[in-house]
């Protein structure tokens, strides 16, 4: 942490400047963009996923399978990203992987074939680890400066609403023009306001910030080598917990619901306003980010989920335990997508940020992608009281896991001699 305060304090004039001339002019176009992206890739497939079913007669589970791959497709392909990123390459990146997510949108509407639709979430999700948060982050960390933190909370803030944006707007969209009309629509945006927005955002800042970011490394597998350093298992695994915590609950809140006598109604209304508590939760972020050291803002996400849980276990008691749920639930997994490229940065450094965000990229969606597992097997085992203490262990796991990275990160940075003076 030491390390970090040192890095701002030494920082060129340059980010000094952008401060007053060109931050907000840089931020706000990704922002935009990238609400567009997400609402137009990631959440037109639940959108979407009843017209698909009604039409085509897949299962559910056969076409969930098909966004599952996508996002792993994501995971994995998150380090090729974030090395091309370290190598200036981000505008191209970005805008690359944006265009070839549109064409692929378009192709969408061509399918007739259960393969088809896996191929083409396949190839989305390869764009996916281009050009959602974790590209456009990295692109923030390596240009920005000491000033990444408040650029990713705003972008992530704006981003937030992307699933408002995208479930009405499929609604309406495929009620006038078929669920095929609403994909090419969600297409045309992409490519007519998010791509030029992010290349001229993303290629100002790279000409500005780039040349004093930290050089990235010739070797491609120099980088690699932070899985080598418990510090990096520490804090990725951490991160992971949030991730898992997250995937159980939103796979499992509505029949939890339902069990315990909750109309289904309110189980849909308490979930759909999750999203909302996030925006929430990143703007309470912006008032502390620079009074409250990010450590502490991440080891809270952790027990604001633990909290979440209890207050869940007490819902059919209490009701009015099910806002708090909904409130905490939120805050903690909002929250933690701002943190997890400014703890990634400050505690692991900035060189070869991108490929190193890639890879703990790679843990956390893999823990996202194992938590409605997770949560069924305990269900299977003790039912939802089993799966609920499990969630509110998960979330003092990953605070221990952080404060154990933190320290790692630490003694790493601490200077080999000791200063004898009193």
């Amino acid at each position: 942490m030491q390390e970090s305060k040192c890095a701002v304090a030494a920082e060129p004039s340059i980010f000094v400047q952008m401060q007053s001339r060109q931050f907000h002019k840089l931020v706000w176009p990704l922002a935009i963009a990238e609400t567009i992206l997400w609402a137009s890739l990631y959440y037109s497939f639940p959108a979407l996923l009843l017209q698909w079913e009604q039409e085509f007669g897949w299962s559910k589970t056969g076409l969930t399978g098909a966004f599952t791959l996508a996002v792993l497709t994501s995971a994995a392909m998150a380090p090729v990203a974030g090395r091309l990123i370290d190598r200036a390459m981000g505008p191209k990146v970005l805008c690359g992987s944006a265009l070839a997510g549109a064409l692929l949108l378009v192709a969408l509407t061509q399918v007739t074939q259960l393969w088809q639709f896996y191929l083409v979430w396949f190839g989305i999700g390869i764009t996916l680890a281009g050009c959602l948060y974790e590209p456009c982050f990295a692109v923030l960390t390596r240009t920005l400066g000491s000033r990444a933190r408040r650029g990713i909370t705003i972008v992530s803030l704006m981003a937030g609403l992307a699933g408002t944006v995208s479930f009405p707007a499929a609604f309406f969209l495929s009620s006038w023009f078929g669920w095929r009309g609403a994909v090419l629509v969600f297409a045309t945006f992409i490519v007519v306001v998010a791509v030029p927005l992010m290349w001229w955002a993303a290629s100002r800042a790279e000409q500005i910030g780039g040349a004093t970011s930290e050089p990235s490394s010739r070797n491609a597998r120099e980088p690699m080598r932070i899985a080598r350093k418990p510090a990096f298992w520490a804090l990725a695994l951490g991160l992971a917990m949030i991730s898992m915590n997250t995937g159980i609950m939103i796979t499992h809140t509505i029949p939890l619901l339902n069990e315990r006598g909750f109309a289904r109604e309110t189980a849909v209304l308490a979930v759909s306003m999750i999203g909302p508590m996030q925006v929430i939760g990143r703007t309470m972020v912006m008032g502390i980010e620079k009074r409250v050291p990010s450590l502490v803002i991440a080891i809270s996400c952790q027990f604001a989920l633990s909290a979440a849980a209890i207050s869940l276990m007490g819902a059919t008691a209490l009701p009015v335990l099910l806002a708090s749920f909904v409130f905490l639930q939120g805050l903690g997994n909002g929250v933690t997508s701002i943190m997890r490229p400014v703890l990634t940065a400050e505690l692991l450094g900035r060189a070869n940020f991108g490929v190193i965000s890639g890879m703990t990229a790679m843990v956390y969606i893999s823990g996202f992608a194992a938590g409605p597992t997770i949560g069924s097997l305990a269900w299977q085992v003790g039912g939802y009281d089993l799966m609920l203490a499990m969630s509110v262990a998960i979330g003092a796991l990953g605070a221990l896991l952080m404060l154990v990275a933190g320290r790692l990160s630490a003694v790493a940075t601490q200077p080999t001699g000791r200063s004898t003076g009193g």
